[in-house]
């Protein structure tokens, strides 16, 4: 049994989760972007975080991973892909140039690059892992039980950018298809925006239809 908190944070109102696990009070944060204090604020009291899974990093999805490391002690899960981004502002689009984000990010390095779809066993739970690139070349999903956190790949009756360096329509039209083979019921809890569910996105996304 999972209880996800989470909400909106930062200039672009990227959205963070945590997924608690019940049985064993340990939990896992996806994409801490901005607002460390509000992100580690929606911890509940007693729970340890096993791990910190990014979908991409952009800079919206990474702004707090190295104050959320630091309070946490939890290794940074990304795709090999994107291992450099973390290290390396001019990839992830941070410094001067970035009005919303003026400071470069630098870190922390990755401490598990993610090279194959499967499933990972974190904070006692069955992760599943689909690599959806298309918004960026190493974008990841994860599926905890009945819900799928897809990063900027799809929103509710959207789809992430591709104009972006890195982005590829194609790409991302075949990883949603990918997405589109979970159960109709499947809960999507996108990098930005509402709730939605996998049958709804197949039916009614203007971009990529089912």
């Amino acid at each position: 049994m999972v209880k996800i908190a989470g909400g909106p944070v930062g200039p672009l109102q990227t959205n963070f989760y945590i997924v608690h696990h019940e049985a064993n009070k340990e939990a896992i944060i996806i994409d801490p972007g901005s607002e460390p204090e509000r992100i580690m604020g929606q911890l509940e009291a007693g729970y340890t975080v096993k791990a910190i899974l990014l979908t991409h990093a952009h800079f919206d999805h990474i702004g707090a991973l190295k104050a959320v490391k630091e309070a946490t002690e939890a290794p940074v899960y990304i795709h090999a892909n994107e291992a450099e981004w973390l290290i390396n502002p001019e990839l992830n689009r941070t410094g001067p140039g970035n009005p919303y984000c003026p400071v470069a990010i630098t870190g922390p390095k990755a401490d598990v690059e993610l090279t194959e779809e499967g499933i990972i066993e974190v904070a006692g739970l069955k992760v599943q892992v689909i690599f959806t690139p298309g918004h960026t070349p190493g974008g990841v999903s994860y599926v905890v039980e009945n819900v799928v956190f897809s990063g900027d790949a799809l929103f509710q009756q959207s789809i992430g950018r591709t104009d972006l360096p890195g982005g590829n329509f194609k790409q991302l039209e075949a990883s949603i298809h990918k997405l589109y083979q979970l159960p109709d019921e499947t809960t999507v809890l996108s990098g930005h925006g509402p709730a939605t569910e996998i049958g709804f996105e197949k039916k009614n996304n203007p971009f990529v239809h089912g």
